[in-house]
């Protein structure tokens, strides 16, 4: 079957298969790339649940499969990893920073509305509209079956998508997100750029906002978040996962925020508890 996107590249791996595509993005207008692991019973075609990766600032499609150490355990639970690239590339947009600015070229995991942002940066309706029914269409994934989580901006993206979107999400959790952006710096100048100063369309983005306006539980089989007390942006309070944990005990939402001491904000951290995660999403999935 002739598949919508190239494979630029694929190595075994843990019986599995470590495969790198990239292809014409219609949501964004750009060639976008993602990556796929499929475990040893996908690679024999049967389906398999999912889990997609949202990364952080400066990462690329690369970065988790490369860094996280998550395959191993993936190929024993039988889960298929999906990241794709974080933000638009080469859109030539004026005032794009090089180093990946919040407000000014990341990503955020959104759909920006306002000038000269809006044609390309359109990340939700990419990972929602274009490349997970693409993926569930040509590959061995079984998307009623599908987990999200993330790091830092991805974490901010894996909680708000989420919530935005529980009907395709089954699970959900993350490292070190940004779970306040209204509250906080980064937050407040990515949707200055992207969305306006309209703080109610801000509060359609920001995990915390969102998780205050539900009638209920919708997650009642638990989220679970690790951030690292060392975590220098936790300091500067640019993540504010205590805003977070609020609000889910305002709903009754069940929440394990685990407070690792001597953690910062980097992939070690990511590594040491990532096995933690893919067993909280594969039972959540039936695995």
């Amino acid at each position: 079957m002739s598949t919508p996107f190239e494979l630029l590249t694929a190595h075994a791996c843990y019986g599995g298969a470590q495969r790198f595509y990239k292809h014409d993005s219609r949501e964004i207008g750009l060639p976008m790339k993602f990556s796929v692991y499929l475990p040893p019973k996908a690679v024999l075609g049967e389906k398999v649940p999912a889990l997609l990766y949202l990364a952080g600032l400066t990462c690329t499609e690369e970065t988790f499969m490369a860094k996280a150490g998550a395959q191993r355990l993936a190929a024993e639970l039988g889960l298929a990893l999906i990241t794709c690239d974080t933000s638009p590339r080469d859109a030539n947009v004026p005032g794009q920073a090089d180093a990946w600015d919040f407000g000014v070229g990341a990503g955020f995991y959104l759909n920006a509305q306002q000038a000269p942002w809006e044609q390309n940066w359109r990340m939700e309706s990419y990972i929602i509209d274009e490349l997970l029914p693409m993926l569930g269409r040509y590959l061995p994934i079984d998307m009623q079956r599908l987990g999200i989580f993330g790091h830092s901006m991805g974490g901010h993206g894996a909680l708000t998508l989420a919530l935005r979107h529980p009907g395709i999400f089954k699970s959900v959790s993350a490292f070190a997100p940004i779970a306040n952006p209204s509250s906080c710096a980064w937050g407040q100048k990515a949707f200055t750029g992207y969305l306006g100063s309209n703080e109610a369309v801000w509060a359609q983005h920001d995990a915390t906002r969102l998780m205050e306006s539900q009638g209920k539980a919708p997650y009642p089989a638990g989220i679970l978040i690790d951030q690292g007390m060392a975590d220098k942006f936790l300091h500067e309070k640019q993540l504010l996962p205590e805003a977070f944990e609020a609000a889910c005990a305002k709903v009754g939402q069940p929440l394990v925020l685990r407070q690792q001491a001597g953690y910062d904000h980097g992939y070690y951290f990511i590594q040491t508890f990532m096995d933690d995660h893919l067993r909280h999403h594969a039972q959540q999935l039936g695995q």
